[in-house]
C-alpha cells in the first residue's frame, strides 16, 4: 500500500475532513498513476476523491475506537508539511492578488473611447 497514507482511526482529536480527503486523493493518485491531472482527467479524478472521502469518513465513524493511537502522525499535523503547505497558500494568495492589481493598473490607462 501507499507509504504516504496514514492511519486516520484512532487520533487525537478525530481526523479532518481535510486529513481523510488527503488520504483518500494519495489513493486515487497511487492507484491511477496520475499525480497531476490533466483537463481530461481532472473531473473523474476529484468524483473519486470525493466518493472515497465520503466512505472513509462513514467508515472511521463506524468502526470501534481504537485501544490506541496510530503509530504515525499524519502529514497535515506535522509542523514542517503545515509550514510548507502555508508558505505555498501565501504565495498563491499573492500571486492572486499581483494579478488583480496588474488588471485595475490596465483599467485605469485606458483611454476613454468616444462614443
Amino acid at each position: 500500500m501507499c507509504r504516504n497514507i496514514t492511519t486516520l482511526r484512532g487520533l487525537e482529536p478525530p481526523a479532518t475532513d481535510e486529513e481523510i480527503a488527503a488520504a483518500a486523493r494519495q489513493f486515487v493518485r497511487k492507484v491511477t498513476g496520475v499525480q497531476s491531472p490533466s483537463t481530461a482527467t481532472a473531473e473523474p479524478l476529484d468524483r473519486a476523491v470525493d466518493e472515497i472521502a465520503a466512505i472513509v469518513a462513514r467508515l472511521l465513524d463506524e468502526l470501534p475506537a481504537r485501544r490506541q493511537p496510530p503509530t504515525t502522525v499524519p502529514p497535515l499535523r506535522r509542523p514542517e508539511v503545515r509550514a510548507r503547505l502555508d508558505h505555498l497558500h501565501e504565495h498563491e494568495h499573492e500571486h492572486e492578488h499581483e494579478h488583480e492589481h496588474e488588471h485595475e493598473h490596465e483599467h485605469e490607462h485606458r483611454s476613454p473611447v468616444a462614443p
